[in-house]
């Protein structure tokens, strides 16, 4: 089972990195392998719509997106992670989802994904659009979410550390995740 974090997150130290580490250790101490990328530090450019993609078969930037794909692709199960910045995903997770239109709809068909969404907000509602995208991407798309830790009232970076509730989640769904066949 290899199973790879995807940190949408541009902060440093922040919720989102807090809680996917504790998930991403809970499925290595069920016996996974995992890995994780911070999207902030790759160079994944926005999608131009010129529709080269369709025409080729290829994006016609060359960025970081063909190793990341690569890295996906080995993979059973995806963790996003973004905090809600203004009601949605972060800028970096929504470059990185926007040029997933040119990828052939059979590399998501049953691809595993869970997410992790923190919010500064205590009301999880703040949370409604991303976990809405999220909720129509997988259909269209034809994946499994297979799970979702919505992390409400941490806004300040590293607040994640101080709730031992989340944390144990993060780690008892990375265990659960670390299982699957």
């Amino acid at each position: 089972m290899e199973i790879l974090g995807i940190n949408g997150s541009p902060r440093t130290g922040g919720n989102t990195e807090i809680l996917l580490d504790a998930m991403l250790a809970g499925a290595e101490e069920a016996g996974a392998t995992v890995s994780s990328v911070k999207l902030s530090n790759l160079d994944v450019s926005p999608c131009r719509a010129c529709d080269s993609c369709k025409r080729t078969g290829e994006c016609i930037q060359k960025d970081d997106m063909q190793d990341l794909l690569s890295k996906m692709k080995e993979c059973d199960v995806w963790i996003l992670g973004t905090p809600v910045y203004w009601w949605g995903a972060t800028a970096q997770l929504k470059a990185f989802i926007d040029r997933w239109y040119g990828i052939d709809r059979e590399f998501f068909r049953n691809r595993k994904a869970v997410l992790i969404i923190p919010l500064g907000s205590s009301n999880p509602k703040t949370a409604q659009h991303v976990l809405g995208m999220f909720e129509d991407i997988f259909a269209y798309l034809g994946m499994k979410q297979i799970g979702i830790l919505l992390a409400p009232g941490v806004y300040e970076r590293g607040e994640a550390k101080k709730r031992s509730d989340l944390i144990e989640e993060a780690t008892r769904l990375g265990k659960s995740f670390g299982t699957i066949k």
